[in-house]
């Protein structure tokens, strides 16, 4: 099945709502998504009955393999390819186009109105994006796949844990166990943060040790075939203290709740408030300050967004992480992270690693 053809038709049908000759994808993860294309400096021009690649001699061994059946036009030696963009254009006698204004500069777009000024542009921000936010098949493999890379390479990980591993060591080691297994690497920096470190909700990696706090809170991700998963756990470093425990025990009440929530129809704003408000009656309402969770697939952040303010309603075929999480400063912080498919009569949580507040026993 061509998935990338399937996703160019369901685009196609929006040409005639616009009232536009034709679409430019110019933001690269939309061009590997609607072709199949996975390098960069290629632009996609879709009109209602062609599609054509613009692109630069280097890939011309590279489109044949993955773009098979998709015209190209490839740059000159002496041309950029914001000027071949425009000549194509030029020469196809569009009158009015579509473009991405997310994507898009003000310098590219002047060039393309010098090159073809009797076209009219048309400013759209996330055509492409609406379409990525619900999966098909092929995509939701990719995602398991992503899932299983993340979940392999920090069970080998986690058996090499001493007290002086440090937050460094383990974000080095997830990268390379995942590569090792033939994944594309992680799927963003990963954070690790020890002790009091955890409290951070992003923090970056330093040469903390495990050993020197009670706790650490690792999330990580890996990339498979261009897709990627999202994952966050929390370990005892010794034993487990009352403290821990408190905290931990509310926010896994939030995040079953939430996940309970999670059904086509429901509002991304109204599955977010269920965690809210058990962290809150809990007493720790003032220390969750980020959103329950958010759409991935090709990219770390996608649409739906699961957030206090958020409009969107969930479809089957999404995926989103339910990510509740507890921050206390001076203490450290406790997040739970599980990545989600809405299914067409609920939910099917895609991470299998065990939910349980564990120790890893270093002493």
């Amino acid at each position: 099945m061509n998935h990338p053809a399937q996703r160019r038709e369901r685009l196609r049908r929006q040409l005639s709502t616009e009232g536009v000759d034709a679409l430019l994808v110019t933001a690269p993860v939309n061009v590997t998504y609607l072709t199949g294309f996975t390098g960069d400096s290629t632009v996609l021009v879709l009109t209602p009955s062609r599609e054509l690649l613009v692109s630069d001699p280097r890939y011309t061994e590279q489109l044949a393999e993955e773009c098979a059946g998709v015209e190209t036009h490839l740059c000159t030696p002496a041309q950029k390819l914001p000027e071949a963009v425009g000549e194509v254009l030029g020469k196809l006698g569009l009158k009015s186009v579509g473009f991405e204004s997310h994507i898009v500069t003000v310098a590219e777009l002047d060039l393309w109105r010098s090159l073809a000024p009797a076209i009219d542009w048309k400013a759209g921000t996330d055509r492409v994006e609406r379409l990525r936010a619900v999966k098909d098949t092929s995509e939701i493999a990719r995602i398991r796949e992503a899932v299983n890379l993340a979940e392999g390479a920090l069970r080998v990980v986690r058996s090499h844990f001493t007290p002086d591993t440090t937050e460094h060591e383990i974000g080095a080691l997830l990268e390379y166990h995942v590569r090792r297994m033939g994944g594309e690497g992680l799927a963003f920096a990963p954070i690790v943060g020890v002790g009091p470190r955890a409290a951070l909700p992003h923090a970056p990696l330093t040469n903390a040790a495990l050993g020197s706090g009670e706790l650490v809170l690792i999330d990580w991700g890996a990339t498979g075939r261009g897709y990627k998963s999202d994952l966050t756990r929390v370990f005892a470093t010794r034993s487990i203290s009352p403290k821990l425990r408190e905290v931990y025990d509310v926010v896994a009440r939030a995040q079953a709740a939430a996940m309970a929530a999670v059904r086509p129809g429901a509002l991304g704003k109204d599955v977010d408030a269920v965690a809210r408000g058990v962290i809150a009656d809990a007493g720790y309402g003032d220390f969750f300050g980020h959103g329950l969770g958010h759409g991935f697939g090709l990219q770390i952040h996608e649409a739906p967004a699961l957030r206090p303010n958020s409009e969107f309603v969930l479809e089957a075929g999404m995926v989103v992480t339910i990510e509740p999480g507890v921050y206390l400063p001076g203490w450290g912080g406790v997040r739970l992270e599980d990545d989600l498919l809405v299914t067409p009569d609920g939910h099917e949580v895609l991470t299998r690693w065990p939910r349980e507040l564990t120790s890893l026993n270093l002493g």
